[in-house]
């Protein structure tokens, strides 16, 4: 008798449960999940990337968020073997105290800005991480990309 070299499939749920969704597809269209192998392409998954991580908290259908996982996997990939040495600050909470600083915002500026002082306490001290909300008010305050405080996390 003849043995099967497959073997059998893990019996945990699986997030999609069965075809892909109309909008995972058209993710995939629009910029399809292969490593990046240039800047031309890096650029174009930050672009999606930030598009994805500015959508209100929940708005993500499940494979929306298997997408975002997946390319911030990717993207991440690629800035640790192209961009090690540009990324010493680029974590979101020292690039956060970098922006802070340059604008003369402290502390207490935060806490008023994100509607909670003790909350600011807690992210700038490394006990609370930013949340889509925070990023997406703090972008816009800053006038920068989301993804400058999405990366490490």
């Amino acid at each position: 008798m003849r043995q099967s070299a497959t073997r059998a499939r893990p019996s945990g749920k699986r997030r999609g449960k069965g075809k892909p969704t109309p909008a995972y597809l058209a993710l995939i269209d629009l910029f399809p999940l292969r490593p990046l192998h240039s800047e031309r392409e890096y650029d174009a998954a930050v672009t999606v990337l930030d598009s994805l991580a500015v959508r209100p908290d929940g708005s993500l259908g499940s494979g929306e968020q298997d997408y975002l996982d997946t390319l911030t996997l990717l993207v991440e990939a690629y800035d640790r073997e192209h961009h090690n040495g540009d990324m010493e600050q680029g974590d979101p909470l020292s690039m956060l105290k970098y922006l802070m600083q340059e604008s003369g915002m402290i502390q207490a500026d935060l806490g008023r800005f994100l509607g909670n002082r003790a909350l600011a306490s807690l992210i700038l001290n490394g006990h609370r991480q930013l949340s889509k909300s925070h990023i997406r008010k703090l972008a816009d305050h800053f006038k920068v990309s989301p993804g400058l405080f999405l990366r490490g996390n």
